[in-house]
């Protein structure tokens, strides 16, 4: 099994969401986080230019099986790229157990 982390823009959460559970990947975690990234220039909007300073991004937590990890970072790839600075970062991460609390099932058979 492999956890994946993928931090993406915000704008494309519903597009990664969507890229998911078209990949039969529908149980996640996510939340909000703040980072601070590359972009050095602050973006310019009607003359006003605001700091990147601090850039939104929505983090997902997402454990599979191994024969789920290409299929799931492929998904993530293609639907939260804009080919901009910025785009995230997706990161694989080995894990180790996974228990169903409900049945108390581990292994691959707690992720379905």
């Amino acid at each position: 099994m492999k956890k994946i982390e993928a931090i993406i823009r915000k704008s494309k959460f519903d597009d990664v969401v969507k890229a998911l559970h078209d990949a039969d990947v529908h149980f996640f975690s996510y939340w909000d986080v703040t980072g601070v990234g590359n972009e050095k220039v602050g973006k310019v909007y009607r003359g006003i230019t605001s700091s990147t300073k601090d850039i939104l991004r929505s983090c997902l937590s997402i454990v599979v099986s191994d024969s789920f990890v290409d299929i799931t970072v492929d998904a993530i790839l293609s639907s939260g790229a804009t080919e901009k600075v910025g785009d995230g970062k997706i990161f694989v991460l080995p894990c180790d157990e996974a228990y169903r609390i409900r049945t108390g099932e581990k292994g691959t058979k707690s992720l379905n």
